[in-house]
């Protein structure tokens, strides 16, 4: 029971007793406060002072059945939570994401999803729309997200160039052909001769992409490139790949690795062979995320700009979601550059 009219549980200021105070109807009121929408300057600036003189804080709920806004954005990642929270990948992306929607004072819902059951329940969750955007990353083939998105009409951006739908979804992308090709260069450069790499997985298209820019600096070097095996961008992955490389090369004095993580375990594989690297194998990765600092050698690399591209998606996003843009026109591609250390 309130102690005196128009005043909620615990004596917090209505709506209702707003609109009395400016001297307003409540709808009028309502508008006023959810966006200023078909409302006098007069009768905003009367809201305003009485916003003010009560001290009233809008109900996030009744809101956001006017402004038809949850003031959340999904950041969606179709991969196990183990990776998730060992991949600085995640963490940089995070970070980036954070940065922006915290000058809007908006919240981010984290949705992580494995094929099957988890990614059927989180495109429900899409669908219903309790998130105003979804920002995406670490896509694969097979999820189709993009195609899923595109067919939701949901504001959406991907961090990296989706496999479909590409021309209906807003992405930020580095230039990871470039970088795989910068990376390759460099060690021919070097005086390497026979070059092999450490892909990233074939399904993602920065693996796609960092692999193709591999064989065109190996084709214009006149160098063979039947030295290929495929990682999935985890350290673990990287060792066993580098291992598998290794025993059908053994003669490899190069490696290009598409990704740090995978060059950490590629240097693990390398040490336990015998073989001193930059001396007899000269290795460059790929991200340059706090990685390469800690291997041993410290490890030359691509910077991958990932905090940027997040913050850059992150904008386009909410450009969509205030009806500033259309997907289709938002298409950001980073180049790529190298960092100089001792692997290399």
């Amino acid at each position: 029971m309130s102690t005196r009219s128009g005043l909620g549980p615990g004596g917090s200021p209505t709506l209702d007793e707003v609109a009395r105070l400016a001297g307003v109807s409540r709808a009028t009121a309502s508008r006023a406060i959810n966006g200023g929408n078909r409302v006098s300057p007069a009768a905003l600036a009367a809201v305003d002072a009485a916003v003010r003189t009560l001290g009233y804080t809008p109900n996030p709920a009744a809101r956001s059945l006017v402004t038809r806004r949850t003031d959340s954005v999904a950041l969606v990642v179709p991969e196990p939570d183990e990776r998730v929270f060992s991949d600085p990948f995640f963490a940089h992306t995070l970070r980036g994401a954070t940065r922006v929607l915290s000058e809007r004072d908006l919240q981010l819902v984290l949705l992580l999803a494995r094929p099957g059951e988890e990614e059927q329940r989180m495109l429900r969750y899409l669908r219903n729309r309790h998130i105003d955007g979804a920002l995406v990353v670490s896509h694969h083939r097979s999820d189709s997200l993009a195609d899923h998105l595109a067919a939701l009409d949901l504001p959406c951006a991907f961090v990296g160039r989706p496999w479909t739908s590409a021309d209906k979804v807003a992405y930020v992308d580095a230039d990871n052909v470039a970088g795989g090709r910068e990376a390759t260069e460099f060690l021919v450069e070097r005086g390497c001769r026979r070059i092999g790499t450490v892909a990233g997985p074939a399904d993602m298209t920065a693996g796609v992409d960092r692999l193709d820019g591999w064989y065109s600096a190996m084709r214009q070097a006149g160098l063979a490139t039947d030295a290929v095996e495929h990682g999935d961008f985890t350290e673990a992955g990287g060792e066993r790949a580098a291992a598998t490389l290794l025993g059908r090369h053994p003669d490899l004095d190069g490696l290009v690795v598409a990704s740090d993580l995978m060059a950490a375990g590629a240097l693990k594989v390398l040490a336990a062979t015998g073989r001193k690297v930059p001396d007899d194998v000269a290795v460059i990765g790929y991200d340059d995320l706090g990685v390469p600092e800690r291997t041993d050698p410290p490890l030359t690399t691509i910077r991958n700009p990932i905090r940027e591209m997040a913050e850059q998606a992150t904008r386009l996003l909410l450009e969509q979601v205030d009806g500033e843009r259309s997907a289709s026109a938002m298409r950001v591609i980073f180049p790529p550059s190298l960092v100089r250390r001792a692997s290399a």
